[in-house]
């Protein structure tokens, strides 16, 4: 579904992404993992058209979308929930979910997406009519969640859906993605909290200093005696 091919990435002189290749299969849950500064969010904001590539080639669906405008990258299903969540907090839960449904290709499946998130994530519902400004941290990034859903993805990138979140939040927010998945929506997830992403992801992919060091089936990468050592302090 999503295949990146050489990905170079710079801001003026500096450059943060250093040719790197990765894919998404269709249906898969796919997560880059790092430390601060290693290049995962600068990455997603290449894929999602915020930042033009210096070099590289990024394809969706068999599509070159490289260097394409935002606004054509999510009209293909592809949706970005960056670090941050960057609501309104001044609208409603439910305004903002009805704002994620503005593409074309989104906004005829409304009603179905509204229930869709409801049965997701249940407290949205119970506070629809409440300012968006006004919720917890988990319920903000609940809320960032269905936003991109209401836009029909077909690929979610996610960056640091768990950060500064409490651990049983977090546990129900990675329970909803996997259910996303099951209903055939593609992940990529950017995640610091490796044992937690690797749980529930089919292959990842570690970025150190803008460079893939090292990639492979999740499961694999959880024995892995350098990942235990440098990501899990085992």
């Amino acid at each position: 579904m999503l295949e990146v091919a050489g990905l170079e990435v710079a801001y003026g002189d500096v450059q943060a992404v250093w040719g790197i290749d990765f894919a998404v299969p269709a249906g898969r849950i796919v997560t880059l993992l790092g430390a601060n500064g290693a290049g995962k969010t600068t990455t997603l904001r290449a894929l999602s058209g915020l930042i033009r590539p210096r070099s590289g080639t990024i394809r969706f669906d068999g599509r070159d979308v490289t260097g394409a405008a935002p606004h054509a990258i999510v009209g293909l299903g592809l949706s970005h929930i960056p670090e941050g969540r960057h609501l309104w907090p001044g609208m409603s839960v439910r305004e903002n979910l009805e704002l994620g449904a503005f593409p074309g290709r989104a906004r005829p499946h409304m009603t179905a997406s509204l229930a869709w998130v409801f049965r997701l994530f249940p407290r949205l519902q119970e506070r629809q009519s409440q300012l968006a400004g006004t919720l917890s941290g988990g319920e903000q990034q609940m809320l960032a969640i269905g936003r991109a859903l209401m836009m029909r993805p077909r690929l979610l990138m996610l960056d640091e859906p768990s950060l500064g979140l409490a651990p049983l939040v977090v546990a129900e927010l990675f329970r909803a993605i996997v259910c996303v998945n099951v209903e055939g929506v593609s992940v990529l997830l950017v995640e610091q909290n490796v044992h937690q992403a690797l749980a529930i992801a089919h292959h990842g992919y570690v970025l150190e200093t803008g460079r893939i060091a090292t990639q492979g089936p999740a499961g694999a990468l959880l024995d892995d005696p350098y990942i235990k050592e440098a990501y899990l302090g085992l």
